[in-house]
């Protein structure tokens, strides 16, 4: 077939809202937004465990300690699934490491934000897995089947975080005046990053309106943002906790929230190297991967005499 009867065949396919395999024709554009929003999308939970595994040790109990472990193995295992599902695109794992080592592909700006106190543990599973659901649930419908169906287990997992973020506030929130005022300390801080995790306002953001063309994205940035708003405001008076925006209220004739301006200039500032964490984020990354390299040299010479040895049996 020629490219324009393999491009008319990919269009159908899109337009019926079935599939593409990676052994199906595809345009490069297509390929290529898919390996950078799913490389960003490993990195990003990859990066995301530095923030809360700096707390395992510091948990106030057993039962903590044992959650939050839980949640950052779980973490590791999306950033492998969705390593798998760029490497069915034809680029290998090594070399999307790479380009994140190398300031080549970003992750998520919201991990550039320092944990200061036990509360952000809250925090983060409320407001930023809360806000990551939102985003992903949607791709579990990607038009792009291994993405689509690594997001499945993916969103399950991240609802467990997002609960276990919810009930820990909730604890802080009817104890002490203390543990309620280091819960709203914590939502005070990660509001507004939470809001700028869905990404530049749509009038700005380059590559949302083709990937929704694609049915890669099913939603525009600001409708899974004024979403995320929307769920958050009741849950926030369940916890008896405010959240830090005076513009914020209900309009009864759209039926949503109104919520203040977001400093759009933070965003951009973090996302071009300048956040709190930035730097020691990336160094972190950086010699977690080089200090690893001999476990995976010993995996691979495992894999090779293993390999040599069936072949010499067989």
């Amino acid at each position: 077939m020629d490219e324009t009867a393999l491009q008319r065949d990919f269009d159908a396919t899109i337009d019926a809202d079935d599939r593409i395999e990676p052994r199906d024709w595809m345009p490069d554009a297509y390929r290529q937004t898919l390996i950078r929003q799913i490389a960003q999308h490993a990195h990003s939970e990859i990066i995301g465990m530095q923030p809360e595994g700096n707390w395992i040790t510091r948990a106030p109990s057993l039962k903590r300690k044992a959650i939050l472990m839980a949640k950052v193995q779980d973490e590791a295992g999306h950033g492998l699934y969705l390593y798998s599902a760029a490497e069915t695109l034809g680029v290998s794992r090594d070399e999307l490491l790479d380009k994140l080592h190398t300031g080549r592909q970003r992750y998520s700006s919201i991990f550039n934000y320092p944990t200061i106190t036990w509360a952000d543990m809250g925090a983060i599973g409320w407001l930023v897995d809360g806000a990551a659901i939102m985003n992903q649930v949607p791709l579990c419908r990607c038009s792009y089947g291994p993405y689509a169906r690594a997001m499945i287990r993916i969103c399950k997992e991240e609802s467990f975080h997002q609960r276990q973020g919810f009930e820990l506030l909730l604890t802080l929130s009817n104890g002490t005046a203390e543990q309620k005022a280091m819960a709203q300390d914590a939502v005070n801080r990660w509001w507004w990053p939470s809001l700028m995790m869905f990404g530049p306002p749509d009038s700005e953001s380059t590559h949302s309106e083709q990937s929704m063309r694609w049915g890669i994205k099913r939603f525009s940035n600001d409708e899974l943002r004024q979403r995320f708003v929307d769920a958050s405001v009741p849950q926030a008076e369940i916890l008896g906790l405010t959240l830090p925006d005076p513009q914020l209220r209900f309009n009864s004739e759209t039926g949503h929230y109104e919520y203040g301006d977001i400093d759009w200039s933070e965003f951009k500032r973090i996302l071009a190297g300048d956040g709190p964490c930035n730097a020691q984020r990336m160094a972190h990354r950086v010699k977690a991967h080089t200090d690893g390299a001999w476990v995976r040299e010993a995996a691979a010479a495992y894999a090779d005499k293993r390999a040599a040895r069936e072949e010499g049996a067989a």
